[in-house]
């Protein structure tokens, strides 16, 4: 019988715990940025994801392109879909003064209706290429660097790039300035001048962006499926509201607190329980946003720590 040392359990769980919480960083920064500029809390972010993987999975099955390759592609197709969410289903409802509550709403129907167009086309690509898609995964497609997952190397690297790049662009351009004052006051931003309309449609462009690129990398440790959007939607907003849904960098905080906490806990009550209980891993999710909202209602971001130190 053989015994797995106990070092390479570990490793194992860190490094799933970092390559699902450099994902979730990816939705919920994406989910913050719509938030912030158009109040929104978007609930096809996951189904975003989803149609990052499909696209993945499309370039292999079609033209054999491995899917670390395809990440380019997802980005700019799901920057598409980000901008048609927006212009379809958003802006016509807020130039109609639409509620939040409508907005909201208005996101949840959509991704309905994308959880139905995933469905759909996962059974036409089955029948052109003659394999499964309705349930998939690359992780005979990974392969290791160092003894280590190449997707822990590639997400990593895609989260230090999209860092840099929004730090850039926030405090080093133009646009970044006016992005920043249409986040922070989009009433006075327009009456300086700024557009909010080029900036909302740039948000949008850049989640739903994000979003597919963390679907495409997504299937390398998870098994997909057209539903996984409704299933991991629970994790995208707990990272970002535990961090603080009216920050990005709260977003990067959520993201890993989450992240560590599901696979973690779920793991340790796996050992015990059976690994039934692994099913019920976004369960810790809530509970850690449950704790969170108690302790800090506007998030980690939210609370004057300066103050909360010098107290003590």
């Amino acid at each position: 019988m053989d015994i797995t040392p106990a070092w390479v359990i570990v490793k194992n769980i860190v490094e799933g715990s970092l390559i699902y919480s450099n994902l979730l960083v990816l939705l919920s920064i994406g989910l913050t940025i719509t938030y912030i500029t158009t109040a929104v809390p978007n609930f096809a972010q996951g189904s975003f994801a989803v149609f990052g993987s499909y696209v993945a999975l499309t370039m292999l099955r079609l033209f054999n392109i491995h899917p670390y390759a395809s990440l380019p592609v997802t980005f700019i197709l799901g920057g598409l879909l980000g901008i048609t969410t927006y212009l379809l289903i958003l802006r016509p409802l807020i130039r109609r003064g639409a509620t939040v509550v409508i907005l909201m709403i208005a996101t949840l129907a959509f991704d309905l209706i994308l959880l139905g167009i995933i469905g759909s086309y996962s059974d036409t690509l089955a029948v052109i290429t003659r394999k499964s898609a309705s349930k998939f995964t690359f992780i005979p497609k990974d392969f290791t660097i160092l003894s280590v997952s190449a997707s822990l190397f590639v997400s990593s690297l895609v989260i230090i790039l999209v860092l840099i790049s929004l730090i850039v662009l926030l405090y080093k351009t133009k646009f970044g300035i006016a992005l920043r004052a249409s986040m922070e006051n989009p009433s006075l931003a327009e009456v300086m001048g700024v557009n909010v309309e080029y900036t909302r449609l740039f948000s949008w462009f850049l989640s739903g962006a994000l979003a597919a690129m963390a679907g495409c990398l997504l299937p390398f440790k998870y098994e997909i499926v057209p539903s996984t959007g409704a299933i991991i939607i629970v994790s995208i907003f707990a990272s970002s509201i535990v961090g603080g849904l009216s920050s990005i960098y709260g977003a990067l905080i959520g993201g890993y607190i989450i992240g560590f906490s599901e696979t973690s806990v779920t793991y340790g009550l796996s050992t015990i329980f059976g690994t039934g209980i692994l099913l019920y891993g976004r369960v810790v999710s809530l509970i850690v946003l449950v704790i969170t909202l108690v302790i800090a209602p506007r998030g980690l971001t939210g609370v004057n720590w300066r103050r909360v130190l010098w107290k003590k």
